[in-house]
């Protein structure tokens, strides 16, 4: 027998029934791709991916722990081959049990280290994919033929029981239902005790390869015995989504989706997925809606994936503060919330600007910078003198391109103190987890801070400390919904906190970036979270915003228009290139045409107050940064200087 797998060994998790929880219709997080992540470290394609498991046990492992790290609650072996028809292409067909063992193996010991470490829960499925082979009658390999080579495998995946076996298996990416059944059968005879996920693949219609239509699938997958059935890989998320709510009607068993992260491409001779981390996750939001309950990423999906994904999914809890779980456990708790819960002030009484948004009237607002050290008085003067010219409210980022500085919520309290004008405080996810975000947000509310721009946060790797470790419980999606619900009186998992916070809450937006469609998107997802107002990033062409505000017409809310003085050609040429701001060439020819920088400035400035003419009319209000500091010229901009 290998290593670790004479059969004495105690069992370090109790029997099968601990994986109960997955089929309980709680929403279960899996890993992404095994192939992809070995070829994006030099595997040659035409390696047996399996027999690593033997020969870089090492790289596997590492492959393993990248995935839990990122939030993966239940991880694969890499076995997806490891049947003895597809080994025996590759000459290895009489160690289908020893390459099994190590991959079970090598999963269990990065589940038991991140159990060790993080004290969170993790389970280890065996991945079983389509021998490779045709059977009968299309074929020469016959169904009992079949049935024992799945058998084969899953003894070995399944030797030494709970806790050094499998927790489950998942069936995957299976071509036809006849070979599925096979699998199914297999796993009856072989391992009665462990609950079998069976996904099909689908064409870009959302039927099987054999014809069969997802409807189908489902039933007759139902009918011979899985314990969850659902689509994976096939053409990306978009068509596993559309299968998810074809089987949803169809059958009571939980679903799994684990869609490709699109379709490849050949780029430069490499395979290449197009579809974003960002467009992933949010297709797992729509997965988890439709009814799939099993989620996870297929081929071209890495752990990036696996944690945008999980971002989302978290921020989907936020948003449903864990109602549907409550639910679906017969909790008495969703009524006790619903006692519990408080209306919030109206936002004309929340704070002036939530009153300036409510009455229609034109904001202004200009952004102070917080200091890198701990003397704060020249952003108190800039916040005074802005005060005494006008200017509606003081907006303070929150260490802005993961920069270290003195923290917002400190700034926001020591303008509003000691200056008098009202603040918005920008707040990151970046930095903090649910519970500290709950604990700021509840401090913020108790010391008069009534203002919030609820955002993501730039990633470390943008800032000074590059090595800086994220934390990214949620996005900006679900941090609306963390503020939404304390405004109702209630925190995270809906228990009473005795008020409401009171906040006014706004998003940010960016008219320009080059994925627009995902943008509005994720404008409808914060607009649906209970944002109240929105203040975009710079603008430069009036052509993008007009876009912007035209795609958004179905969900609009207030929008703030950001406005940057530009100071030089070369900052210009920062916000084109560095920030990716869609500059258009006129201005850049106008910047380059300054003949110093006085004269730079000037010209600045003159376009500032062209867009901010331009947008008046299309948007309720303006934020004018201040660039390097210098806040009469954003006093200029505003026409108050």
């Amino acid at each position: 027998m290998a290593e670790g797998f004479d059969g004495t060994e105690e069992c370090s998790v109790g029997g099968y029934e601990v994986v109960d929880r997955l089929f309980e219709g709680n929403t279960v997080l899996c890993d992404g791709a095994m192939g992809t992540m070995l070829y994006a470290r030099g595997v040659f394609i035409n390696r047996c991916y399996d027999e690593l498991n033997l020969s870089q046990p090492e790289l596997v492992r590492e492959i393993h722990a990248e995935y839990l790290q990122a939030g993966a609650e239940v991880i694969e072996t890499n076995t997806f081959g490891g049947n003895r028809f597809r080994l025996e292409m590759h000459g290895l067909q009489d160690k289908v049990r020893e390459i099994n063992l190590a991959g079970v193996k090598l999963a269990r010991e990065s589940v038991n280290q991140i159990r060790e470490k993080q004290a969170s829960e993790a389970f280890v499925a065996g991945a079983i994919g389509p021998l490779g082979v045709r059977l009968e009658p299309l074929g020469k390999v016959g169904l009992e033929d079949a049935r024992e080579a799945f058998a084969e495998q899953i003894r070995a995946l399944t030797e030494g029981g709970p806790g050094v076996g499998v927790d489950l298996l998942i069936v995957e990416t299976m071509t036809s239902l006849a070979e599925a059944e096979q699998a199914i059968l297999a796993a009856q005879a072989e391992a009665p005790g462990v609950r079998v996920v069976v996904m099909m693949t689908v064409d870009e219609d959302g039927n099987c390869l054999d014809g069969s239509p997802a409807e189908t699938a489902a039933v007759k997958l139902t009918e011979w015995g899985a314990n969850a059935v659902g689509c994976n890989c096939s053409s990306g998320p978009a068509t596993v989504l559309s299968v998810i709510e074809r089987m949803r009607p169809v059958t009571t068993l939980p679903l799994a989706a684990m869609p490709n992260a699109g379709i490849p491409r050949a780029v430069e001779g490499r395979t290449i997925y197009l579809t974003s981390p960002e467009y992933m996750a949010s297709f797992t939001r729509k997965l988890v809606k439709a009814g799939a309950s099993i989620v996870g990423g297929c081929c071209g999906t890495t752990p990036s994936y696996t944690r945008a994904m999980k971002s989302s999914l978290r921020s989907l809890e936020a948003m449903d503060g864990g109602a549907q779980a409550m639910e679906r456990a017969g909790s008495n708790r969703s009524a006790t919330a619903e006692l519990s819960k408080v209306e919030p002030p109206a936002l004309k009484d929340r704070s002036k600007i939530g009153g300036m948004i409510a009455a229609g009237e034109f904001v202004t607002m200009v952004e102070i910078v917080p200091p890198k050290g701990i003397d704060c008085s020249k952003e108190l003067d800039g916040a005074a003198l802005l005060h005494r010219l006008g200017v509606d409210a003081i907006n303070v980022p929150d260490s802005p391109r993961a920069s270290a500085r003195m923290s917002a919520q400190s700034l926001c309290v020591q303008i509003q103190q000691h200056v008098g004008i009202e603040t918005i405080l920008h707040y990151t996810c970046r930095d903090r987890n649910v519970l500290s975000i709950q604990s700021d947000l509840l401090g913020a509310s108790s010391i008069g801070l009534k203002n919030i721009l609820c955002l993501t946060g730039d990633p470390p790797k943008l800032g000074n400390y590059p090595n800086a470790t994220a934390v990214f419980d949620v996005d900006a999606i679900g941090l609306v919904n963390v503020v939404h619900n304390l405004n109702y009186g209630l925190d995270i998992g809906k228990n009473s906190i005795g008020g409401s916070t009171g906040f006014t809450i706004s998003v940010a937006a960016n008219p320009g970036v080059p994925d627009i469609e995902q943008e509005v998107r994720r404008f409808a997802y914060k607009v649906e979270a209970g944002a109240e107002f929105a203040i975009t990033q710079p603008v430069f062409d009036l052509r993008v915003l007009r876009e912007f505000l035209r795609r958004i017409e179905g969900f609009r809310i207030p929008v703030i228009a950001g406005i940057w003085p530009l100071t030089s050609l070369r900052n210009a040429e920062f916000m084109k290139n560095d920030l990716r701001v869609s500059m258009p060439d006129e201005i850049m020819a106008r910047m380059a045409a300054a003949t110093s920088p006085e004269a730079a400035r000037a010209v600045g400035v003159t376009i500032a107050r062209e867009m901010l003419a331009e947008a008046r009319p299309m948007v309720q209000g303006v934020q004018v940064s201040a660039p390097f500091g210098k806040y009469a010229v954003a006093a200029e901009v505003l026409g108050l200087a």
